[in-house]
């Protein structure tokens, strides 16, 4: 598989990600393949799949929308946006997002064996926190130029 069609894949999959299409991680990556976010460093597809679930487990209506694919010779970047819902007392509460950027490598059968997740947890999280965005947001006041 060329390169360009297993990020396509790739993207399609994420865009369509589901709690219940999570067993499909293999397909797209390696058995050893390595993953980092702010939160989390594992390796192997089991533990990637297990931070996943996580995610759907802690959130509501969690969905990636891929805006922009930068390739290269030994991989690819992703800038993405993750719109949800965080859980609130009664129901769902309001929308959610987090902007990010997935930095991407390949191996030669066109599988992910390098996945890392930059985003700005403090921003995009945090801030949004009803026990501590207050001070995230008095702090990033604090320390702004």
């Amino acid at each position: 598989m060329s390169k360009t069609a297993a990020v396509e894949a790739l993207i399609s999959f994420y865009e369509g990600l589901s709690a219940e299409s999570l067993a499909r991680f293999p397909e797209f990556y390696a058995d050893d393949a390595f993953f980092k976010d702010p939160f989390n460093q594992v390796r192997g597809v089991a533990p990637i799949q297990r931070i996943f679930a996580h995610l759907f487990r802690q959130v509501g209506e969690a969905r990636f929308v891929v805006s922009e694919r930068l390739l290269a010779d030994n991989g690819a970047m992703l800038v993405w946006e993750m719109h949800f819902r965080l859980p609130a007392r009664r129901g769902q509460g309001p929308p959610q997002l987090i902007r990010g950027v997935s930095h991407l490598k390949f191996d030669g059968e066109g599988k992910v064996v390098w996945h890392r997740d930059y985003w700005d947890a403090a921003e995009e999280l945090y801030a949004k926190l009803p026990a501590i965005g207050w001070l995230m947001r008095f702090l990033q006041r604090k320390l702004a130029a």
